[in-house]
């Protein structure tokens, strides 16, 4: 069974390997041009939109992997985010891979797919801070503009998602 929405013939192709350069540089400098620029970046949530362009152009597997290598990687190289952030963001997009990927299985609409593995994961991120920090950690890290980028970020994934696999399906069919 082939478990890549975009078909490929080998499990890695070279236009995956790519695409995980360019998304694991992307990761890295994030915390330079949020720096250098003053703009919170991390406010488009780069390592889910990296994540994303995974799902909708390579391979189960890779995105898999990604969603652990993407923290790990910015971690090592930043020092951000701190090793147990790490691991809740490590679980997050696990859990939105997963959720995904069960998701349009079951249902076949992209759109609703993207978007409830994007809410329940942000919903169990939350709960594991929660659990593994502190009620204050959560208030500090829910801040009303960054639950407004979220959601924002979110509605335009789940629409591209939407308008990637649609189209997709167009062609499949002529």
């Amino acid at each position: 069974m082939n478990t890549a929405i975009i078909p490929q013939y080998r499990f890695f192709s070279i236009r995956s390997l790519v695409s995980d350069a360019i998304a694991l540089a992307f990761i890295c400098l994030v915390p330079a041009i949020s720096h250098l620029s003053g703009v919170p970046v991390y406010f488009i949530e780069p390592m889910r939109l990296m994540l994303i362009l995974a799902i909708l152009s390579s391979h189960k597997a890779n995105a898999y992997a990604l969603a652990i290598i993407l923290p790990l990687v910015s971690f090592l190289v930043s020092g951000h985010p701190e090793p147990l952030k790490m691991a809740v963001i490590m679980a997050e997009l696990l859990v939105n891979t997963w959720l995904f990927y069960l998701l349009l299985a079951r249902t076949a609409k992209p759109f609703i797919s993207m978007l409830t593995s994007i809410v329940v994961s942000k919903i169990f991120c939350y709960t594991l801070y929660l659990v593994v920090f502190s009620l204050a950690f959560v208030k500090a890290e829910a801040g009303t503009v960054f639950l407004v980028s979220q959601l924002l970020v979110t509605l335009l994934l789940s629409v591209i998602t939407y308008l990637f696999l649609s189209a997709k399906q167009q062609k499949s069919k002529n």
